[in-house]
Formats: structure tokens, sequence, C-alpha cells
């Protein structure tokens, strides 16, 4: 279904693209409807005026919902010559793709992005002034074996009407946006899903481990000091830190936490206790001594007086 789907957008496409312009050609070749072969003209005012390029676009099975590959056949001192070249609309990111793009989109944006610079990407080329320009001069001498279009005679000769010049701006404008859509796309995609990864492998994964582990665990992804560990005379660390937990886990963590060492305030409060236990403790047996040693004291007397009144008789 996607092939049949696929092969009637390209045949509407060649119709469209059946006629050159003075910016760009391209059309399928004879025998494979998903390889066309295209000719782009160098944007004015850059170090690529003047210059004529050929190059190959490979549509994959599943085109329109997948985007082409882009190759360059003519030297250019800008994108590496019979290499796929990295850009935000063609194969090397789909991510950026969208259907609604179609193959004279891409000859526009392959006109936009020649003046910019490759930063290193996937066949880009970074040559100067001077050599792009002796390079679009010779560019007009190449001739294509395998579609047997020669540079001089693709395109219609250059003018400068209304149609010229809103297609270079068209090129630029769409060039822009195409950057610029890639570079959110790419960023907002790195931060967001290795974000939204990391935070619910944490989360879920505490469902799933014992109690007493889930503290540790919490706390390691908050980048807090797990309190359980700290002594009795650190100060606790505030609750707001543990806002984002579910009520599950927070009573988990309590759980784990009571468990592993009682609390600085029990231990406060049993030291008064203990302290007194031990006052009351040694009162009590210095009163029985008092009174033990009193009763000898007194045995001792009373022997001693009766002694002498039977001594007396």
């Amino acid at each position: 279904m996607n092939f049949i789907l696929a092969v009637k957008r390209l045949m509407k496409e060649a119709a469209e693209l059946k006629d050159p312009t003075d910016h760009y050609h391209a059309q399928p070749l004879e025998d494979n409807l998903f390889e066309w072969h295209f000719t782009v003209r160098g944007p004015p005012d850059s170090d690529f005026d003047g210059g004529v390029y050929h190059g190959r676009i490979v549509l994959p099975p599943e085109y329109p919902m997948k985007p082409p590959s882009i190759i360059l056949l003519t030297a250019n001192g800008r994108f590496e010559v019979g290499k796929k070249i990295c850009l935000s609309i063609s194969g090397h990111h789909p991510e950026t793709w969208q259907p609604s793009w179609s193959i004279r989109t891409a000859l526009l944006a392959i006109i936009g992005f020649m003046p910019t610079k490759g930063e290193g990407a996937i066949g880009s080329l970074d040559y100067t002034p001077e050599e792009r320009r002796a390079l679009a001069k010779k560019s007009q001498d190449f001739c294509c074996e395998g579609c047997g279009f020669a540079m001089k005679d693709v395109l219609l000769p250059l003018k400068s009407g209304s149609d010229s010049s809103q297609a270079d701006e068209e090129a630029k404008e769409l060039a822009r946006q195409i950057s610029f859509k890639a570079e959110v796309n790419s960023s907002g995609k790195t931060i967001t899903e290795s974000d939204l990864n990391h935070s619910f492998s944490l989360h879920d994964l505490q469902d799933d481990i014992p109690t007493t582990f889930q503290g540790a665990t919490a706390s390691t992804s908050y980048g807090v000091q797990n309190p359980s560990a700290a002594s009795p005379e650190q100060p606790a660390q505030p609750a707001a830190k543990n806002t984002s937990l579910s009520p599950r886990q927070r009573r988990a963590q309590q759980q784990s936490q009571r468990r592993s060492s009682p609390s600085p305030d029990v231990i406060q409060g049993q030291q008064p206790r203990d302290n007194h236990t031990d006052h009351g403790g040694s009162a009590v047996l210095i009163v029985i001594l008092t009174l033990a040693l009193a009763a000898l004291i007194f045995r001792r007397i009373y022997l001693a007086n009766e002694y002498i009144f039977d001594f007396e008789i």
C-alpha cells in the first residue's frame, strides 16, 4: 500500500517538475522511478554564483513518509561528491522530515544550504571562497554519465525577473526554517527524552524494590544525603525536597528511616528519664543503708544496756 502511494506521489511530482526553470530541474530515471537526477544553480551573491551543480535523489519505498537521500555529483566545495549529505531534509534526519515536503522542497533547500557553514556535518566541506568560485566555473562543463545531461543545456538562462528573485528568496527562507526546526527538534529531543526516561526509571523502580532501599533511592535521585546515615546532631533535611514523591513512596521512606535508626527527638526524650531513674535508685539505696545502720546501732545500744542491768542484779 505504501509503495502504491509512493508511486502516485512521485508521478505527480514528475509531471510538476517536467519543465526546467532557471534555478532547478529534476526528473526520475527512465528505468527507476525512485532515483531522480537533479540540477540546481548556485545561489547568487555567494561563492557558488555562476555554478551549475548536478546530483542524485534516492527515494525510499515509504516516500513521502520517509525522507530521500541526496548525493552531489558535481564538485562544489560545500558537499562531498558521491556521498549522502547530511541535511535536516535528507535521510540522515528522519525526525525533522515532513510528508508535506517534496522533491522541489529538497531542491530549494540544497540551494539555500549551499552558502551555510558545514560545521563538520556528514558529507560537508568548508573550502575557501577562491576554491569554490573556481569549482563554480568548472561545474558548467560537467556532463552526467547516468542521465546524459550536460550542465550548459539543463537549466533555462538566468533572468532577473520577479520569478527568479522569488525563487532565491524562497530558497533562503526554506533553508533558514528547516535549519531552525532541526536545531530545536534535536536539542528538545535530547533534553526531554533523556530527562524523562531517567526520572521515569527511578520513580518506577521504587515501586518494585524493597522498602528498606526506597529511602536511599529517593535521596540519590534528588542529590540529597540519606538522613538515616547522618548523626543525631545534624538538622533534618527540609521536607520540600520530597514533594515529588508519591504518598506511598514517602511512607516507605519514613518507615525505612525509622527502622534504620531512632530519631534525635526519641534519643533526647529518653535521656532525662534515664537520669531520673538513676538518681531515684541511688536515693533508695542510701535510705536503706541508713536504716540498716541505724538498726544496727540501736541493737548494740540495747544489748549493752541489758548486759549492765544483769550485772547489777
